[in-house]
């Protein structure tokens, strides 16, 4: 039976993840820890795996460079993992952690849709952000399992912010209608999944 998860708030799990991850390197077969940070919209998952990443010299990678175009894609199926290339993020993920140079795809937020793709190489902790970060198919390449939570009225309000800067180029109206009718029920159905097999819970409930 697993280890239950542990439950930290967002600051502390900076602090414990950063030295924890410290420790794991030292006792793998390979150059690079991989860090799953999954959640659902609005949470804070990319904030937290930057910052993860930065004091620890690491590198990012998003499950969003792996979603499908949308042009190509009916709105209600654009969030589920089996539209999003799982298999190759995963393989990347693999690879990267080999220290091999791998070439990840590029998504565009402003075209909606993939629009090339670029060479990294890691030099630190790899973390894996995005809905999907823990799913069944990216979690074999997993040392550690990150899902951070907080109120739907705390993540709404992230999201509308975000819109309100142009991240996406949606209207505030849309991203408000694209989470409640797509992106948040989507994550819902995976959610207990996710839960399941996390080694820290993260509570954000910062502004």
């Amino acid at each position: 039976m697993p280890a239950a998860p542990l439950h930290l708030d967002f600051d502390a799990a900076i602090e414990h993840l950063h030295g924890h991850v410290g420790a794991l390197v030292a006792r793998l077969d390979r150059p690079h820890a991989v860090v799953g940070v999954a959640g659902p919209p609005g949470a804070g998952k990319s904030h937290l795996a930057r910052l993860l990443a930065g004091r620890a010299g690491g590198l990012v990678v998003t499950t969003d460079d792996y979603l499908p175009d949308y042009d190509a894609t009916p709105e209600h199926l654009r969030d589920l993992p089996e539209s999003s290339d799982l298999e190759r993020l995963a393989r990347d993920l693999a690879g990267l952690a080999r220290g091999e140079a791998t070439l990840v795809p590029e998504w565009s937020f402003k075209e909606h849709r993939r629009v090339g793709q670029r060479e990294v190489r890691a030099s630190g902790v790899i973390v894996c952000e995005g809905l999907h970060a823990l799913h069944e198919r990216v979690r074999g390449v997993l040392d550690v399992r990150v899902l951070v939570e907080a109120s739907a009225g705390a993540r709404l309000a992230r999201v509308e912010r975000r819109e309100r800067g142009g991240e996406r180029g949606w209207t505030v109206e849309y991203a408000r209608e694209f989470f409640e009718t797509v992106a948040d029920p989507t994550f819902a159905r995976y959610a207990p999944g996710y839960r399941g097999v996390a080694d820290v819970i993260v509570r954000n409930e910062r502004g």
